[in-house]
């Protein structure tokens, strides 16, 4: 089974790489993010510790009590400790439960491309877990339009998430694949096809 990470920055299209692994080659699909929701719901691992360390305040008052992300979300974007504490407990637990769904798909034998999708993927670790890892990259000016048109995102809000990630350079300095998904679609569909034939077929060396 290969092991295959996808990261870029919000607004590059990664949704739909994904959709077309899913769909064109049954690849096992993980979103950190959509995990580390899946996670936070109560009587999970994610869900105790967060209370732990924010409180009873965070959380909503229909039951089962979920927490109330957007609460918590007021309070780590406005303090840069807070929300260290709270991705140091959301990443290990997000990983550590990747890991365990590897080595589940590993015993099954059924799949033979696991995917996992993550904005901090390098600056994690995955890199030791992937064998290979593409970055999907779009223009700061595309990245802006789209996010106004599928977001409602202003220009200061889009240039103020992009600020607070590492700049393109960085990714494709450890990516071992760049995905220009700027233009059309079936641009990047025939990307993804041509490395990926050459990903499934040959031992990749990791840089």
């Amino acid at each position: 089974m290969k092991i295959l990470g996808i990261t870029g920055g919000v607004g590059s299209g990664k949704s739909r790489i994904l959709y077309d692994l899913k769909k064109d080659y049954n690849a096992y699909v993980i979103e950190a993010d959509i995990l580390a929701h899946e996670l936070m719901e109560p009587g999970k691992t994610i869900y105790n510790k967060i209370i732990d360390e924010f409180g009873n305040d965070i959380l909503s008052e229909e039951t089962p009590y979920p927490i109330d992300r957007k609460r918590l979300a007021e309070i780590v974007f406005n303090d840069s400790e807070s929300l260290k504490k709270l991705n140091k407990i959301i990443h290990p637990l997000v990983k550590d439960e990747i890991l365990r769904q590897i080595s589940e798909k590993e015993a099954e034998g059924k799949t033979s491309l696991f995917v996992i999708e993550a904005a901090l993927l390098i600056e994690d670790g995955y890199k030791e877990i992937c064998d290979e890892i593409w970055y999907i990259w779009v223009s700061r000016e595309e990245r802006i339009r789209r996010l106004k048109k599928q977001r409602g995102y202003t220009k200061e809000k889009c240039i103020s998430i992009f600020e607070s990630q590492k700049p393109d350079e960085y990714y494709k300095k450890y990516a071992n694949f760049t995905i220009n998904n700027e233009k059309s679609y079936e641009n990047s569909s025939k990307q993804l096809k041509a490395r990926l034939n050459i990903f499934l077929t040959n031992d990749i060396i990791k840089k």
